[in-house]
């Protein structure tokens, strides 16, 4: 941490994102990685709903009350994946260390890699569907539009909760019978 004084809102968030009292719930590269897949497939199905929305005639209030049930299980994963990156994206960079500075770094870099691949394949399959069509499918533009704006915005917390690493054991809690343990 720098020495830049720190806010109630910087101590807050820092207390809630090292909080360990849900850390089974990250506490494997599998189980992060299950979090981040169900926030993905949750994030494409809410997505897809509102697609739906965008383009259906009539007024499809059971899409609404769909989604509406999804944002749960997607802020539960939001928060599973903030927890294992120690809130890596979502506290202040003068809050994180040099190690935490570095790794937003490298996150944010790839994140943008993957967006920026994610928006030239949106861009393709337009310009495609377009020379298919005759004509720019217009009605698919905005729906496209926002789920590459939400892709960019999620992806550095998909990219941080897919590289998290485990955390350190303990020095001192040592199990009985491994050699080189000290008894207590």
């Amino acid at each position: 941490m720098t020495t830049t004084r720190l806010t109630r809102y910087d101590r807050s968030m820092l207390r809630l994102m090292n909080d360990r009292r849900a850390a089974a719930w990250y506490a494997t590269a599998a189980r992060r990685r299950l979090a981040v897949a169900a926030h993905v497939t949750l994030t494409l199905a809410i997505g897809g709903l509102m697609t739906h929305m965008f383009l259906a005639e009539g007024e499809p209030l059971w899409a609404v009350a769909v989604m509406a049930v999804l944002l749960l299980p997607w802020m539960v994963a939001t928060g599973v994946i903030n927890g294992a990156t120690r809130g890596l994206l979502e506290l202040r960079e003068h809050v994180l260390d040099e190690r935490q500075s570095a790794e937003r770094s490298r996150v944010l870099a790839r994140a943008h890699r993957v967006t920026t691949l994610f928006l030239a394949a949106t861009a393709v399959t337009l310009l495609i569907m377009g020379g298919v069509a005759g004509d720019a499918p217009k009605a698919y533009a905005a729906p496209l539009l926002i789920a590459v704006l939400v892709a960019h915005w999620v992806m550095p917390l998909w990219v941080a909760g897919w590289r998290a690493q485990d955390e350190p054991a303990d020095d001192d809690v040592l199990e009985p019978g491994v050699p080189g343990a000290l008894g207590r």
